[in-house]
């Protein structure tokens, strides 16, 4: 991704397009290779269940993503998003009591393990897509590299997933016991995300590297394995059900945590490019507010060596902020594990 956005007659677009072709052949091979036994039964496709759920996460996406911005996070657009969320997921719950097929049976909340993993999956979600994104930014915005290198330099976590996911994958199948992995990724998920908060532009990238890898580990032993705790509790036809009930609960927590961390880190931000540029003195400050704290993402190789300082400050101790932020939500996690 890295080397594709570094790449003038390519540009950042074709992360995005680069999938294509994957995506076809993958199609192809599951056309020609997978041969499923296919049972006809009458089934009636949840419409109103689906439109409902979509229509609550949509409003709450939207409110968590624009609170701060185009309006104050205490107001009246808050107040009628979040309780218009809060309507519609309780008509979406009164409507699947009573659906014949319903899009997720309530039927599956009444194991514990279920709802808990559920749960957990959701504080997953926040860390997990809050290190993809926001790793990004600090190395380009308080350590000037360049995409490819962001890219290269977030290498331990990835590496400590990788590893853990599979370790604990392969244990699991040939002892049958996944709590104390679960238990295990949730205390290194905090205490990676907790050093993680002790970030600065100029910390040691040593140190971030076992940061970063104490985080990849506690991810990949929870990631996949609440999915598969969930998957210990069902009957066969639940499986689906159930999987995606779970893979549903952290994609919501990661796309409502990067919004919401999203504008904390902006705020920080402002507040340290304000605090940064004080201390050069009254002139600069006043340059700076009308050039690098307007809220557009500067660009570093542009400003003179005192105001790039102050702007790499700055993000390297926002960001650190928002994972010191997203830290006691892997604790919740851990806990309700």
């Amino acid at each position: 991704g890295g080397v594709i956005t570094d790449t003038e007659w390519l540009g950042w677009r074709w992360c995005f397009y680069v999938g294509v072709p994957f995506a076809i052949i993958a199609l192809i091979v599951l056309q020609r290779t997978l041969h499923l036994p296919v049972v006809r039964r009458d089934v009636k496709v949840d419409w109103l269940g689906a439109f409902l759920i979509s229509g609550a996460v949509s409003l709450l996406l939207i409110w968590v993503t624009q609170a701060g911005d185009s309006y104050e996070w205490i107001s009246w657009q808050t107040w009628a998003m979040t309780g218009g969320a809060v309507l519609l997921g309780l008509l979406f719950v009164l409507v699947e009591s009573r659906a014949s097929d319903p899009i997720i049976p309530l039927r599956l909340f009444r194991n514990k393990t279920i709802t808990l993993a559920s749960a957990a999956s959701l504080f997953v979600g926040i860390a997990m897509f809050s290190g993809t994104v926001f790793f990004s930014q600090f190395f380009q915005l308080a350590r000037g590299e360049s995409p490819t290198m962001s890219g290269i330099l977030t290498i331990p976590m990835i590496a400590g997933l990788f590893v853990s996911s599979t370790v604990s994958g392969q244990v699991i199948t040939k002892t049958g016991r996944w709590k104390a992995w679960l238990v295990s990724g949730g205390v290194l998920l905090t205490v990676g995300l907790g050093l993680l908060g002790t970030l600065r532009h100029d910390t040691p990238y040593w140190h971030i590297a076992i940061y970063m890898a104490l985080t990849g580990l506690g991810l990949g032993m929870m990631m996949q394995n609440l999915v598969l705790a969930t998957q210990n509790q069902v009957a066969p036809e639940d499986l689906g059900a159930a999987s995606s009930v779970v893979t549903f609960f952290r994609s919501l927590g990661g796309a409502m945590g990067v919004s919401a961390l999203g504008a904390v880190m902006a705020h920080r931000v402002t507040h340290y490019v304000q605090d940064g540029l004080a201390a050069l003195g009254p002139k600069a400050a006043a340059l700076g507010h009308g050039g690098t704290a307007g809220g557009g993402i500067p660009d570093l190789d542009k400003l003179p060596a005192p105001f790039r300082e102050v702007i790499e400050s700055a993000y390297g101790h926002g960001v650190g902020d928002v994972f010191l932020y997203a830290a006691p939500f892997a604790l919740l996690g851990l806990v309700l594990v």
